[in-house]
């Protein structure tokens, strides 16, 4: 299977082309990244120089003559689309990049997709679309979007953009939508890295409000394996959610991050909570379960073990991406290549 994967050096993405390649002999992946400020490009670089299943590109989804470009030479069997603006802060900041390349990117990705005859889209989506939850429930896949920030209006926007695309044209899309992800590769300005970088230099650790907002998380890689179940076995048109059947407030999981780097909680300031900061998430995936076989396989203790783990083997990568080193290294990279 050829595929081409969209924001591919971004956290999520990153870990799914590592993960698709190590399942997948017969696949080969290309990555097409516009390197904004969170995307990565060492984070696959080992694989650029080293796999020949693997090519990057570097563009952005909105750019309608590189795509066609791309998708009419390489006969792609399938689109996987992770690219965008995903960091609700800088929405709230200055929401015009996230309407841009979110809702306005994923349209240009679409039509040329559709002009070109891939035969599988697969639009990563996220929780957020759905808004805010009380103390019960949890998000079905028909649940009413209702987006409380910039970020998430432009994700439910694309989302739309994509099921117009199923509906008026008959094109093969899927979208997923999922809990908060952690992991290896997470850029450190989310919770869970941003916390770790902190507590380890002694520095305060924000917390928004009173701590007590919900969320459920899912680790990266089980997340992967759903879009892979996603795009192997699900049905046109549809749209899955996955979770990882792991609710937290937010003051406990940075509380118990505290723990495991051995760090006391006088660390943790409480700051002016966010404006539109949604109570609760929680994702309802028995369809993703009943009909593509999906589960969350890594506990929530289980991966915050783990992903502390790799950021204290990975303290290079962490420093890269903090100091601006990477940037300068990849400028590096390019000079000696070109």
């Amino acid at each position: 299977m050829k595929v081409l994967i969209t924001g591919g050096c971004g956290f999520i993405g990153t870990n799914f082309i590592r993960l698709m390649l190590e399942k997948h002999p017969d696949w080969s992946i290309t990555n097409l990244d516009k390197l904004t400020y969170a995307g990565n490009r060492l984070n696959l670089l080992d694989l650029e120089e080293n796999e020949a299943r693997y090519s990057f590109v570097r563009g952005d989804i909105g750019d309608r003559d590189l795509l066609m470009d791309l998708l009419s030479g390489k006969a792609f069997d399938a689109v996987v689309n992770f690219a965008a603006e995903s960091h609700v802060d800088r929405s709230i900041n200055d929401p015009a990049p996230f309407v841009t390349t979110n809702i306005l990117g994923t349209q240009t990705l679409l039509e040329c997709a559709r002009q070109c005859h891939v035969s599988r889209f697969v639009h990563i989506s996220t929780d957020e679309v759905y808004g805010t939850l009380g103390n019960v429930g949890q998000f079905i896949e028909t649940t009413p979007l209702t987006p409380n920030s910039p970020y998430s209006a432009s994700k439910a926007g694309a989302d739309l953009m994509a099921r117009a695309y199923f509906e008026t044209y008959g094109f093969p899309v899927l979208i997923t939508r999922c809990s908060n992800n952690y992991g290896p590769y997470q850029f450190p300005e989310k919770l869970i890295p941003l916390m770790y970088m902190n507590a380890i230099n002694d520095r305060p650790l924000p917390v928004y409000g009173d701590g007590t907002n919900i969320r459920d998380w899912i680790y990266v890689d089980d997340h992967c394996l759903g879009v892979e179940l996603t795009l192997l076995k699900g049905r046109e048109g549809q749209v899955y959610n996955f979770g990882g059947d792991a609710e937290e407030t937010n003051i406990n999981v940075v509380k118990t991050l505290l723990s495991i780097v051995g760090k006391p909680e006088s660390l943790i300031t409480y700051v002016t909570d966010r404006p539109g900061h949604d109570k609760r998430y929680a994702m309802n995936f028995a369809l993703a379960a009943e009909e593509l076989g999906f589960a969350p396989t890594v506990s929530f203790a289980t991966g915050l073990q783990k992903t502390i783990a790799w950021y204290e083997s990975n303290q290079q990568w962490l420093n890269q991406v903090q100091s601006g080193e990477y940037k300068n290294f990849m400028d590096r990279w390019y000079k000696e290549r070109s």
